[in-house]
């Protein structure tokens, strides 16, 4: 964790607390999801190595949030992701009005492309909701908590 400088919480999930930070060295901000373990000797859950394994099996897609870093600290371990500006859950929620026809095709077809990927990638994320499709600053829509995922043979 030396290598960030915490800039404020984002929120927190069913298996951990998410921070906005700054890498110190590149200057990069990032969004680090602190994961505590109950107990050191049962190891990392199967949910976060889930996680883990779907999104290394996804790298650099423009659709899919990108695991930047995965690192232990203290008892669990730290996920670094790329960040993102909100959530749809949070547009739609302060949206002053409803969103322009034109902005929900464009997030369906952003949604639509990532989900394709990932089938095509064997991967089934299984927990598709407005809170795990988060959005950039510049409106791209990305899919993100695979925590809920199977990776699946055909």
């Amino acid at each position: 964790m030396d290598q960030y400088c915490i800039l404020g919480r984002i929120g927190e999930g069913a298996h951990g607390i998410v921070f906005k930070a700054k890498h110190v060295e590149t200057g990069e901000i990032v969004a680090l999801k602190k994961v505590a373990l109950r107990r050191l000797e049962d190891g990392i859950p199967n949910q976060a190595l889930r996680e883990i394994k779907a999104l290394q099996e996804m790298e650099d897609n423009q659709y899919v949030v990108q695991l930047k870093a995965v690192f232990p600290h203290g008892a669990g371990f730290v996920l670094a992701f790329e960040f993102m500006l909100s959530d749809l859950a949070e547009v739609v929620r302060h949206a002053q009005r409803p969103l322009a026809q034109a902005q929900v095709k464009s997030y369906l077809q952003m949604l639509l492309k990532g989900v394709a990927f990932c089938h095509a990638n064997n991967i089934v994320h299984r927990d598709l909701k407005p809170a795990n499709l988060l959005i950039s600053a510049s409106g791209q829509l990305k899919i993100a908590d695979f925590g809920l995922a199977r990776v699946f043979s055909p």
